[in-house]
């Protein structure tokens, strides 16, 4: 075994939000046999760095649905893999013709037009500082990281299939958590980030085992040797996992990893 790859929201943590010390004690029995923990998250680098820190992580990060991939101890980008600014500004367009006014993240900072209910709720939940411009399409003037529509998740579907048309193979569309609908440069996943890693620290699918719950973890869990979901997962995930384990309440990941090397020691 060379490396757990860990989706973070749903995975590892709950909704209260917390690495739970079992999870913690499980992460650091694998580091310490040698085995690298690789965190894969859509999350931004800034609201994901105190996981890392807490857990002592230290290996690259993949944010952003793998947009980006990030030195967790110096903050560099080491892989950063933008909208292009005429799709991001169309996309943008769209989504406000919509009735939707989208998260914006540029240089790892999040930018609104202005605040809404779901984009400040958004921001307390992942504990983020959020900056109001007014007229998102003038301000912009880079490619963002990525763009997010936040919204009842009973109405995201059908904002998803409206976009789609539009956009299909010039961005990735894809739900994390049910009420993000996330857009991000074409070409980019979880997988993709997890495959710059691998290069990067010499690590290969077959010794690769994944854990996910969302949508945008099937990309993750393909390129991995194996791949674990948690029982709550998306269904298409539990489709293509080869096992699952309990949510983050009750400690899934770390039962896998304690019994992964729980049987390697005996041997």
């Amino acid at each position: 075994m060379e490396a757990f790859a860990c989706d973070l929201d749903g995975t590892l943590i709950g909704p209260d939000a917390l690495l739970r010390p079992r999870t913690l004690a499980a992460i650091a029995a694998a580091r310490e046999a040698g085995i690298r923990v690789i965190v894969a998250t859509g999350r931004m680098f800034r609201s994901v760095r105190p996981y890392l820190e807490q857990a002592g992580v230290e290996d690259p990060v993949v944010c952003y649905q793998g947009a980006a991939v990030v030195d967790p101890r110096s903050g560099r980008f080491l892989v950063h893999e933008p909208i292009p600014l005429g799709v991001a500004r169309e996309a943008i367009a769209l989504l406000l013709e919509l009735g939707h006014e989208p998260n914006c993240y540029v240089d790892d900072e999040l930018f609104v037009a202005r605040h809404t209910e779901y984009s400040r709720a958004y921001a307390d939940f992942q504990r983020l500082p959020v900056t109001e411009v007014g007229d998102l399409l003038a301000w912009l003037e880079r490619p963002p990281t990525k763009l997010v529509a936040v919204g009842d998740p009973a109405e995201l579907p059908a904002l998803r299939a409206r976009l789609a048309p539009h956009l299909d193979g010039r961005v990735f569309l894809t739900t994390s958590l049910p009420y993000l609908l996330e857009l991000g440069r074409a070409g980019v996943s979880k997988g993709t980030g997890l495959a710059h890693v691998a290069g990067a620290i010499d690590l290969s699918p077959a010794g690769t085992v994944a854990f996910g719950d969302g949508e945008n973890d099937l990309d993750l869990l393909a390129w991995a040797g194996f791949g674990v979901a948690v029982e709550h997962a998306h269904p298409q995930l539990r489709a293509a996992a080869h096992w699952l384990c309990p949510g983050p309440e009750e400690d899934g990941v770390a039962r896998v990893v304690e019994a992964y090397l729980d049987v390697h020691s005996r041997r």
